[in-house]
């Protein structure tokens, strides 16, 4: 595929942590790179609920004009991750509390479907790659990366949907539960939170590699419950990170 961008350097130091590019074509492109850039910091709570988006200081990190940077936040409000004021401003939104039980309703209803058809149809190598992902973890976990983990955990869950013969199952999932993982993210520094993560993926492995569909479905059912239960501790921990919209 052939980049619309030119050359590109380093942007000073911000927390954009984007790029300048020189391009007469750039405008596109970088709509694109800053709505990606801006999602990952909401999502991965870089950015807080409630907290400004400043268009002017986001476009003169990345050195371009307000346009593509109103683009993308067009994009994140699209997607309720941002909301704007006119003549007010622009700011991270809440996490919906009273739509996080819908969207894990809706992942584990899709997930109960993955692993039963992963169990039916995992090799020994797919057995192996799981186990290899499951090695990866409790690395991120003995060296304190909580992104690190967030991420094998990720790759864990679309692994499974690939093992499945249904990789489709995890982009919708994706796509469903983009407020749960902001809620995810404060869950992570809780003492013994990824010690459990690990060995409820462990046990879905085990029955996985078993060819056993019924408990890896009770397997997963639990690891999402366990999730469920995280999430309404750490939303009554940090209320202001939080609101209740209008059904």
């Amino acid at each position: 595929m052939t980049s619309t961008v030119e050359h590109a350097e380093t942007a000073p130091p911000g927390r954009t942590g984007g790029v300048r590019l020189r391009s007469s074509r750039r405008g596109a492109t970088m709509a694109s790179v800053v709505f990606r850039e801006l999602r990952d910091e909401i999502v991965s709570m870089r950015r807080t609920p409630g907290e400004a988006i400043v268009e002017k200081a986001i476009a003169e990190g990345y050195g371009v004009s307000r346009t593509p940077v109103r683009e993308a936040i067009l994009k994140l409000a699209d997607d309720g991750l941002v909301e704007v004021f006119p003549q007010s401003g622009t700011y991270v939104s809440r996490i919906p509390l009273n739509r996080l039980s819908e969207a894990i309703e809706i992942r584990k209803a899709l997930e109960v479907g993955t692993v039963r058809h992963a169990a039916t149809r995992a090799t020994a190598a797919d057995i192996k790659a799981l186990q290899a992902n499951l090695d990866r973890q409790r690395l991120m976990r003995e060296a304190g990366d909580q992104e690190g983990f967030h991420q094998s955990d990720e790759a864990f869950h679309a692994l499974l949907a690939e093992i499945s013969g249904y990789p489709g199952f995890w982009t919708i999932i994706q796509q469903v539960k983009i407020q749960v993982d902001r809620c995810r993210r404060l869950t992570l520094p809780e003492p013994g939170r990824l010690v459990r993560v690990i060995a409820e993926h462990a046990a879905v492995v085990d029955a996985i590699a078993e060819h056993d569909a019924e408990r890896a479905v009770r397997s997963i059912g639990a690891h999402l419950d366990g999730l469920r239960a995280a999430v309404d501790a750490v939303s009554a921990a940090h209320r202001q990170y939080f609101t209740m919209v209008p059904e």
